[in-house]
This record gives structure tokens, sequence and C-alpha cells, in this order.
């Protein structure tokens, strides 16, 4: 299985161009943190390591449009991809490697009122129903408003009887 979820930040703004046949494609590399401890990062950064990784990302169609219209340097977004490589030759005649993320879907995780976008790029066609960012914050509020309700008219649940199991020590496959 090919897949690859990351959340991280734009380096640069996104660079679209047009296929010879018309077809968006964008390119950018995303700032993605490393998810390290306070004292393994500062270790890192003690010795002028990285604690971040930068891939590159190649977004196409509709969605690539969508990328360069509301997207910047610096705005987080979610991607949900494959990993692809590739290589080609360089003018020297060396070979060079290439490994890209592909991503099937882009979502754009700051909202409007961060000021980061003049129109709300979630109801546009970005590949995820025409969702409104809004609507699914109050939606998932609204979830766990309900879910923190049923918990607290639930309290009697671990009064209910269970058998307990006689454990003889075998391995049961």
């Amino acid at each position: 299985m090919n897949k690859v979820f990351l959340i991280g930040r734009l380096t640069k703004d996104p660079d679209l161009r047009y296929t010879q046949s018309g077809q968006a494609v964008v390119s950018f590399s995303l700032a993605v943190d490393r998810g390290l401890s306070k004292q393994k990062r500062q270790e890192m950064e003690s010795m002028n390591r990285p604690t971040a990784d930068f891939p590159r990302i190649t977004v196409w169609g509709v969605q690539a449009e969508n990328v360069s219209r509301y997207l910047k340097k610096g705005n987080q977004c979610a991607i949900d991809g494959r990993i692809q490589t590739g290589s080609y030759q360089d003018k020297d005649g060396k070979m060079v490697y290439t490994t890209d993320v592909i991503a099937d879907r882009v979502e754009f995780l700051e909202s409007r009122s961060d000021g980061q976008y003049q129109n709300n790029p979630m109801n546009q066609d970005n590949g995820f129903g025409n969702m409104n960012q809004d609507n699914s914050y109050n939606n998932s509020n609204n979830f766990q408003q309900n879910n923190n309700q049923n918990m607290n008219n639930n309290d009697d649940f671990f009064d209910d009887d269970f058998t307990e199991i006689e454990d003889d020590g075998r391995i049961p496959f």
C-alpha cells in the first residue's frame, strides 16, 4: 500500500503551471515537523540538524488551481496522497533520483477568520464534496457536545455485572 498523510506549512508560494494539454499542475514544499520530544528537539537543534522534513508535493487539476489561489507561504494544510519516485539526467549527464508526494486531496487547515483567504476555499470543487469548513467545525463541536452528554447519561455503565473469564495460562492460538 502506497499511502501518505502529511500536515505541515508551505515553505514558499505554490508554483502553478499548465501542461501542453491544458492540465493544471502545482508544486510546493511542505515543512512537516518530525514530532520529536522537547529533549530530542533541543539535542538536534544544538547539532544544527533538522527537526522537520520538506517533501515536494504535486497536485493536479482543479485542485491544483485552488491550491494556487488559496494557499500561500506559511499556510497550514493536510495532504492525502502517495509517494512517487523518478529519475532524470542532469545537464552534466549525472542521474538524479527524485521522490515526490502526489496529492490526491489537499485540505486547507486555517480558517478565513485568520485573514488568510478572500473567498472560502472549501466552497470550491477541491475533492472534498464541497464541504464548508465552518460547518464541519460546527458539526464536530455538536458531535463532541452530544457525545459528552451521552457519556454523562451512561455513568452506570461500569456498574453492570460482567462475568470474569478464568485464565488458564494457555495461548488461544
